[in-house]
């Protein structure tokens, strides 16, 4: 009975916001976003220790500017996914700004990979893309089981096909050998299975090998997509780029490092929007203390 009312408060909430200008939402979760800021947390914590980590060269006040931005986008981000969620597909199709450099019906003709990563407007325009294209989306189950059976249900309201991390690599394969183009995101520890050690921002970071792998396996080609708010209340850009070169390489250490030298080339344009509340270094390699 609570997980439904739970559940019911929730869905609530997300419909309201999706009722509510754009703009105005975004200011409600910013203006949250540093109330919250000035308080103690875990995630601040978490914060704080990548910033540090990756940006070193940074002053101390610089980071702390950085941070106080970083989780005003967090929060923001939030506050939005009741029009990415509930809002209809108008509503998103305005709110995003499509720029490709490939010719996105090709990825209907050959077996493609969207490789995105945690940037603060992912959700929108993945919920774009979902409108404008047949996808399928691979999705990481929460602990939080009410917000799960939302988000998996609102996430595949456009004909998105979820398939659940933990599935099987067969199924997968099927959809890509289907000529259906399947986007995931590609840039959390998941645990040592299927990972390597590699740098990201000069820290050894447990990096996933499975994209390497899927792509070795069907032939694909994995084009990397980069989600960006843009300035002044005025939506999402999609940035979809040309695929990677020789990639897989037949290296998955090889891969693993290209993959995170593309992410760590963008977040330096706009790494306030990246999701540092993560621990991006929460396994270390063998004899490492933890960083957090």
């Amino acid at each position: 009975m609570k997980k439904k009312i739970q559940s019911t408060l929730t869905a609530g909430l997300l419909r309201t916001l999706a009722l509510l200008p754009y703009g105005l939402v975004a200011r409600l979760g910013e203006t949250l976003g540093s109330l919250l800021y000035s308080l103690p947390s875990k995630r601040k914590r978490i914060l704080h220790t990548n910033l540090r980590l990756c940006f070193p060269e940074k002053q101390p006040e610089e980071r702390e500017a950085l941070a106080r931005s970083t989780f005003r986008h967090v929060i923001r981000s939030y506050f939005e996914r009741g029009i990415q969620w509930y809002g209809s597909a108008s509503q998103i199709r305005r709110l995003v700004q499509l720029e490709s450099a490939i010719e996105l019906q090709d990825s209907y003709e050959q077996p493609t990979i969207f490789m995105g990563f945690h940037f603060a407007a992912i959700e929108a325009t993945c919920m774009y893309y979902s409108i404008m294209h047949p996808v399928a989306s691979i999705y990481t189950p929460m602990s939080d089981t009410v917000t799960e059976t939302i988000s998996r249900t609102q996430r595949s309201r456009f004909g998105t096909e979820m398939i659940s991390r933990h599935g099987s690599a067969r199924e997968i394969l099927r959809v890509l050998k289907s000529g259906k183009p399947i986007m995931l995101a590609a840039d959390m520890d998941f645990g040592l299975r299927d990972s390597v050690f590699v740098p990201f921002f000069g820290i050894q970071a447990c990096t996933l090998t499975a994209v390497s792998r899927l792509a070795q396996l069907s032939g694909a080609r994995v084009v990397p997509f980069v989600a960006e708010v843009v300035p002044g209340y005025k939506g999402y850009k999609l940035h979809i780029f040309e695929a990677l070169d020789n990639f897989p390489s037949g290296d998955v250490h090889a891969d693993a490092l290209c993959m995170n030298q593309f992410l760590e080339a963008r977040i330096r344009l706009t790494p306030d929007q990246y999701y540092w509340v993560h621990r991006r270094f929460k396994r270390r390699p063998e004899g490492e203390p933890s960083v957090y």
